[in-house]
């Protein structure tokens, strides 16, 4: 088995996508890409999973982006960058179209393709000492429209202006201060905040997850590709579900729910 892969477990509730290429910083070769929307799919289609947590092999990188190694075979002619572009955007789409919530727990490098994985989830939960940069203008590559677009949309131009301009780094409160970080947790308490966070999501009622999910999406879109019908259909089916029931009694009883996903 190549070290370069995308590993999959579930584990109480949530579904962890571990990008495994340590000895390159976990940078994104083009089978991992490749990889991603079957294993979001499969996340997608098992009823005990109610969340995504995305996060990288060992303590020194989320992800270095993609695996420069790779360009000179596979970017190496207009059909072959086409390729490897359509594989970045398909799996960058399957965690941005997940129906169920998504997150990036990033722990040192998050560079590159890497920040735009990161970005392609709901949720980005950093430690702090993590570091963040897009270098392509150090190396020469053009960076998608659509990615680009992507980061504007979420931190606004000018912020984005900065980051791909300068090629910088930055820290986990810099990422936090832009939008990028929802939370930044000390070294020492990252893993317990972590799990006790994702523990909390995973919790809740997987039918309003799914509804809320669905509407974020479509808010995501220009207004005018917004299919309100599907949001409100998710929304709908809250309120005839055995849980939004299950919901109303435990509140009396005043004890945890009970939660079944239907």
């Amino acid at each position: 088995m190549s070290e370069a892969r995308v590993d999959y477990a579930v584990r109480d509730g949530v579904a962890r996508l571990v990008l495994n290429q340590p000895a390159r910083l976990n940078a994104m070769s083009f089978d991992m890409w490749t990889a991603l929307p079957a294993l979001v799919a499969r996340a997608m289609a098992d009823d005990s999973v109610r969340a995504i947590a995305v996060e990288g092999m060992g303590e020194k990188a989320f992800c270095a982006g993609a695996d420069i190694s790779q360009f000179g075979e596979k970017r190496s002619s207009r059909e072959a960058v086409a390729a490897y572009e359509e594989a970045v955007r398909a799996g960058l789409a399957g965690l941005a179209e997940a129906s169920k919530p998504t997150l990036a727990i990033i722990r040192g490098v998050c560079f590159g393709g890497g920040l735009a994985l990161a970005m392609s989830c709901d949720l980005r939960l950093a430690r702090a000492g993590a570091r963040f940069s897009i270098p392509a203008a150090k190396l020469g590559l053009g960076y998608a429209f659509n990615n680009l677009d992507f980061l504007v949309r979420r931190i606004g131009l000018s912020a984005a202006a900065d980051i791909f301009y300068s090629a910088r780094q930055f820290d986990a409160l810099e990422a936090q201060r832009l939008g990028i970080a929802n939370h930044v947790w000390s070294e020492a308490a990252f893993d317990e905040e972590v799990a006790a966070y994702v523990a909390r999501i995973a919790s809740n009622a997987p039918l309003t997850l799914r509804a809320l999910a669905i509407s974020l999406r479509e808010l995501a879109r220009p207004e005018a590709e917004r299919d309100r019908a599907r949001a409100d259909g998710a929304v709908a089916a809250c309120f005839t579900s055995e849980d939004y029931a299950e919901g109303r009694r435990a509140f009396a009883e005043k004890r945890a729910p009970d939660f079944k996903g239907r």
